[in-house]
């Protein structure tokens, strides 16, 4: 730092200088603005665009700053080492211009500026003390280190996040699996209970349509016994004169009983062209059974009948090639139906 004290210069000799040139060597120096102002050329202060200037006084700065971010850093017997401040503190350093005695030094001429000779503080070269107070290298190896630490933790974290998603990818494939196959397992319980509902459904209406057809072929019977079924209803041919055959026909013996299939009344009972004897039975429900080909009729009209009573025997008149009992069947309205199908669904066996 500047001094008021005189500088320390070789003594002059009065014997060759004179004594008066000897005595205003010694004289006290008081710098004033004029004596002081800066030098141009090489060794004049540079003012950085930054802010700061580089010189011996800035280099002290520098040294400080160095000092608060780590450590003192002492150039007295060991070789110069390249120091870089970070950005955070070459930020946080003070104004030149505001220490004592640097501001007097920067120059306001930045048209002065020597090119290649500004270079950031943070890139100036320092004396650092490797034994005691290396602490830029340590600050930037527990840099590195904690980059690296955090890299692996990042790693493991991804890692696991990823197997995390695998092991719940692989547990809702499980679910939806188990849950498809429970699925099944029901649709298939399901069906089998339905079909065996059905099952037990048909088998109760099988069993009841045989308790109904038990109960009403008590009060059915066959028209005749020991006979042979030998043309049925609809069957072509020209025995017959519409060309197909109205009815069923009963082979039996001449003289076999005939008897009413069902209680009912007699509306006709005597002659009838091609069907020789015939006996016409109405049932209460208006259906009409003929009794056609008769050898004998034994009722009369108006008369009312029972099941299995007897109205005549099986004959041979009429147009007819042996004997036999020609059985029709008339709806109410007058339709005539076969005779095989209505007496089956009276629940007998023909």
């Amino acid at each position: 730092m500047a001094s008021n004290n005189p500088a320390p210069v070789a003594p002059l000799h009065s014997d060759y200088f004179g004594d008066e040139v000897a005595e205003r060597a010694w004289e006290e120096w008081n710098p004033t603005e004029d004596s002081v102002r800066p030098v141009r050329g090489r060794h004049r202060v540079m003012k950085q665009r930054g802010g700061l200037a580089r010189s011996s006084t800035v280099l002290g700065v520098g040294v400080i700053a160095a000092v608060g971010a780590g450590g003192m850093a002492t150039a007295q017997d060991k070789p110069p080492v390249s120091i870089s401040l970070p950005d955070s503190i070459a930020d946080n350093l003070p104004d030149a211009k505001s220490l004592p005695g640097v501001g007097s030094l920067m120059s306001d001429d930045s048209s002065d500026e020597e090119p290649g000779n500004a270079s950031p503080l943070t890139a100036m070269s320092l004396a650092s003390d490797t034994g005691s107070g290396g602490t830029g290298v340590d600050q930037e190896a527990g840099a590195g280190e904690a980059l690296r630490a955090r890299i692996l933790q990042q790693a493991e974290q991804q890692q696991s996040e990823a197997a995390a998603e695998e092991k719940a990818a692989a547990e809702k494939l499980a679910a939806d699996q188990a849950a498809a196959e429970a699925k099944r397992q029901q649709t298939a319980a399901e069906a089998k209970a339905e079909a065996a509902k059905q099952a037990a459904e048909a088998a109760a209406e099988a069993k009841a349509e045989a308790e109904r057809l038990a109960q009403l072929a008590k009060s059915y019977a066959l028209p005749t016994s020991s006979y042979t079924i030998t043309s049925t209803f609809g069957q072509s041919g020209s025995l017959w004169a519409s060309g197909q055959h109205t009815g069923l026909d009963f082979a039996a013996p001449t003289g076999t009983p005939l008897k009413a299939v069902h209680t009912g009344t007699v509306t006709a009972a005597g002659w009838s062209g091609s069907y020789g004897y015939r006996t016409v039975l109405e049932l209460e429900d208006g259906t009409e059974v003929w009794y056609a080909h008769q050898s004998s009729i034994s009722v009369s009209v108006g008369q009312k009948v029972t099941t299995g009573e007897t109205i005549g025997r099986v004959g041979a008149t009429g147009n007819v090639t042996g004997a036999h009992l020609h059985l029709e069947v008339h709806t109410s309205g007058g339709t005539g139906i076969d005779p095989m199908t209505w007496l089956r669904d009276k629940g007998l066996t023909v």
